[in-house]
């Protein structure tokens, strides 16, 4: 396969808080490929969004910083850039879709005045072509009437407008890395499907690769090739969209895919992963699933185990997969 247009090694980012150092990502390494939509999934606090966010040095300084690792975005490392190279990649060479358009967007300018502010830094166009332009990419996420729409305000659109009009912004300099993180959050099942289905065009029509960033495990199974799954800042599993749907290995993936409800079950109750996420603070020991797992070991609360290979692009890291290859061999 081609080189990773995205490789992330060993990233940390921490917050240090009134309550001490705070590691939101601690460890993480993932790759995107060229054209290619990789899933991170995971419940809310496991370091999904602050993952996405220091790949394109967002993350708010302070209480954040990223204290360790490496981001390359095709072979340059990200995170030695200066601050006027960074603007650069920012909404041209790579775009983030955030997850709550009100509040990313300004309620101050129409619509599109913020596309074309963008259009204009990374393009260079003039007030008219990139007007016209602004109309063309409003045009193409779906929005009607986009020679009107341009001129308004983001209150006057609803959700699933405003979510478009995210969109936009983000597709309007032809990225080669799009971030949708939680694209599809507080909008109707239909505006759902509507979001996705546009996504998955650009994906396919313009080779852009996507990182999505998800809780929803049904965006997965339609939208991605490759999953990683995080826990408390961590990436506990990663593999194929197969892989992690028919045989995931991790206990807590596992507890994830239980979650879901199924249309040709009858449950009483459905199924939930016990306990809480843990608190998270550098002096951690042993395996972050340990307190939730039903297979837990005493060795788990003392060793962190590592993201091991055990089939052709499927890593898992549990204590489970040590102990089963010990029996194998016996």
């Amino acid at each position: 396969m081609t080189q990773p247009i995205l490789q992330i090694e060993d990233l940390r980012t921490h917050f240090f808080t009134d309550r001490g150092e705070i590691p939101a990502v601690d460890g993480v390494s993932l790759h995107v490929h060229a054209g290619e939509v990789l899933g991170v999934v995971g419940e809310s606090g496991c370091g999904k969004s602050v993952t996405s966010l220091s790949v394109l040095r967002l993350i708010p300084s302070p209480p954040g910083k990223i204290v360790g690792g490496a981001i390359r975005f095709k072979e340059r490392d990200i995170l030695r850039l200066k601050e006027r190279e960074m603007r650069g990649i920012r909404g041209n060479a790579i775009s983030m879709i955030f997850q709550e358009p009100m509040t990313s967007l300004n309620p101050l300018f129409t619509v599109g005045q913020q596309i074309r502010e963008a259009v204009s830094a990374h393009r260079g166009l003039g007030k008219k072509e990139a007007r016209a332009h602004t109309v063309d990419m409003l045009r193409k996420v779906g929005i009607p009437r986009p020679e009107s729409i341009i001129d308004e305000y983001p209150h006057q659109l609803s959700g699933g407008m405003r979510q478009r009009v995210m969109i936009a912004m983000a597709i309007s300099c032809g990225p080669e890395l799009l971030i949708a993180d939680e694209p599809t959050t507080a909008l109707d099942v239909t505006i759902q499907a509507q979001i996705l289905d546009l996504i998955r065009r650009l994906n396919e029509e313009n080779g852009t690769a996507v990182m999505m960033i998800t809780h929803d495990l049904g965006v997965v199974a339609e939208m991605c090739d490759r999953v990683a799954v995080m826990y408390a800042g961590k990436v506990v599993e990663e593999g194929t969209v197969r892989h992690i749907f028919k045989n995931p290995l991790h206990p807590y993936t596992q507890g994830l895919i239980q979650s879901v409800p199924r249309m040709n079950e009858q449950r009483r109750r459905l199924f939930s992963i016990p306990g809480h996420v843990p608190i998270l603070h550098t002096q951690m020991r042993g395996c972050r699933f340990a307190d939730r797992c039903q297979h837990v070991m005493p060795a788990c609360y003392e060793q962190l185990p590592e993201l091991v290979e055990l089939e052709a692009g499927h890593r898992s890291r549990c204590l489970l997969h040590e102990v089963k290859f010990k029996e194998d061999v016996v």
